[in-house]
């Protein structure tokens, strides 16, 4: 209904989950890593923990894990954990594709059969694992049969691995004394946190981006508002956010402001306002009266005489805009050639001139902009692409019209963006009023190294990727005989990738591939001199 008044491509703020629109966050970054490593540890045994309020992303993260596992993985998901030990088992036997007609109902039977298949996938090479959601739902004798699982073991290995995901609550029910021995065996624990106010902010920006609005139309005020009424907590905003583009629609509002915010919230949460006026609103309403009236004859009583009416006092006019942010912007609508001055700005830091390529041919940013430099075009926030360290290229909007900015430096509080060969200082947290995330960058690589390497592959490519690891984490950066990627070397991938806000999948592609030649001292980083 609204989509069309606010110029979106569909609802930006549906509660159904889309892998489009997921948002991870520093913590949900941690917290996938958390889940990953728990799996990567194979045989270690030992439970993993993920709790969470309700709504912050524990469902999400989960659907993000099963789709980033080995393909030598088997889950068993068990969504409605409100079991007896019996159906438990019988749940995770059906999950593996298990035949069990003949022992139903039989406890001896049902572990019988899962150890015997626990045994043959081990003998296979594969993992197994156990996914419990809403874990703190699970009954304390169910918890218990949860904890016997991870006794199926071969004299050197666990064969099970188990993963809980949980409301607070699940912390509180582990702590009692009767589940002492399964408190033990959790060898990683994390609790996952709403949103702070700046990733509540990008957060809405990114979906409303993902749904295809040209403009976020959301005041600042309003969403400061959108922040405190959800507490961070992506389910709510996105419940608070659907309402206040209904009620901005059918009041033709374009801006949606902080009032709007605080009355769809009170529409929209429990527990609010309007509930207790309507129980008691005709009492509420007397006594507020009464209480106004004799507030206002008291003040009548005792005020001073007042002077002769005079002409209204006409407030000061308020502060103009920021200068250098409205200088900006105007380089934005009427920048000459933005995106020529920008790349070719990029070129001369890599010292790469025209003679190489064509400024032209890089802006479009192929995979391979000529041998030996790599482009990629994607989507970050600012602080992801700070630690890269590199200059990168901006696209900035300003009224529809896109420009090309080269990134210079970033500190704690400001951004240096050159447009059209002007510099220009502005507040990181204006930037997001001109800037969705888009950027590009080139980085330099030996042009042996192919586009994607991964587990199992081996050559020059696997021995460059060890030795600029070396740098990071003191590991080995050379070996006899040929270069292999082995699993320890994936592990040292993943670590890389989580320290760079790269998604962590133990695959070297292109955004991995940047993450590691930023490693490299050599070549252009960001100036490091921001001068207020």
């Amino acid at each position: 209904m609204y989509l069309e008044f606010y110029g979106l491509k569909e609802a930006p703020f549906s509660i159904t989950p889309d892998p489009r629109y997921v948002f991870l966050s520093e913590r949900h970054r941690d917290a996938l890593a958390h889940l990953l490593y728990g799996i990567g540890k194979g045989g270690s045994g030992g439970f993993v923990q993920l709790t969470g309020e309700v709504g912050t992303g524990k469902t999400t993260l989960c659907r993000l894990l099963l789709e980033q596992l080995p393909e030598n993985t088997h889950v068993a998901l068990v969504l409605n954990p409100k079991l007896s030990p019996v159906e438990l088992l019988e749940t995770m036997c059906e999950e593996l594709k298990l035949d069990i007609g003949d022992k139903r109902g039989s406890l001896k039977g049902l572990v019988d059969t899962l150890n015997t298949y626990l045994l043959d996938a081990y003998a296979q090479g594969l993992r197994v694992v156990l996914i419990v959601d809403e874990a703190q739902n699970l009954s304390v004798d169910a918890l218990e049969q949860v904890r016997l699982l991870t006794n199926l073991e071969t004299p050197t290995q666990k064969l099970l691995q188990i993963i809980l995901l949980g409301q607070p609550e699940l912390r509180d029910k582990l702590n009692q004394p009767e589940l002492r021995q399964l408190a033990q065996r959790i060898t990683a624990r994390y609790h996952l946190t709403p949103l702070d106010r700046d990733e509540t902010e990008a957060y809405v920006r990114h979906r409303l981006a993902v749904a295809g609005a040209a403009r976020v139309p959301f005041s600042r005020l309003g969403l400061r508002a959108l922040y405190q009424r959800s507490s961070g907590i992506p389910r709510l905003i996105n419940v608070i956010g659907d309402r206040a583009l209904m009620a901005g629609f059918a009041r033709e509002q374009e801006s949606l402001g902080e009032r709007l915010i605080d009355r769809a919230a009170d529409e929209t949460l429990p527990g609010h306002a309007r509930y207790w006026l309507h129980r008691y609103g005709r009492w509420a309403a007397a006594a507020a009266l009464l209480i106004a009236a004799g507030i206002a004859a008291q003040y009548l009583l005792q005020r001073p005489p007042q002077p002769p009416a005079q002409a209204a006092i006409v407030p000061p006019p308020a502060p103009p805009r920021d200068e250098t942010l409205a200088q900006l912007r105007d380089a934005i609508v009427h920048g000459q050639d933005s995106e020529l001055t920008a790349w070719t700005q990029l070129l001369a830091r890599w010292q790469v001139n025209s003679s190489q390529v064509s400024v032209r041919d890089a802006a479009r940013c192929q995979n391979i902009v000529f041998p030996g430099l790599d482009c990629l075009h994607g989507s970050g926030t600012i602080e992801q692409l700070a630690r890269f360290d590199r200059p990168l290229i901006l696209m900035l909007h300003q009224d529809s019209v896109q420009a090309d900015a080269l990134l210079q430096d970033v500190d704690a509080q400001h951004v240096r963006l050159n447009v059209d060969g002007t510099s220009r200082l502005i507040e990181k947290k204006d930037l997001s009023t001109i800037w969705s995330g888009e950027f590009s960058a080139v980085w330099q690589v030996p042009a042996e190294v192919p586009a994607t390497l991964r587990l199992g592959d081996a050559g020059a490519g696997v021995a460059w990727i060890k030795a600029q690891l070396a740098r990071m984490d003191g590991g080995k950066s050379a070996e006899t005989g040929p270069a292999y990627f082995d699993a320890a070397l994936e592990e040292r991938v993943r670590k890389l990738q989580i320290a760079y806000g790269v998604k962590p999948d133990g695959i070297v592609g292109p955004e991995t591939l940047f993450a590691l030649s930023a490693l490299d001292e050599s070549g252009p980083h960001l100036f490091h001199n921001i001068e207020l």
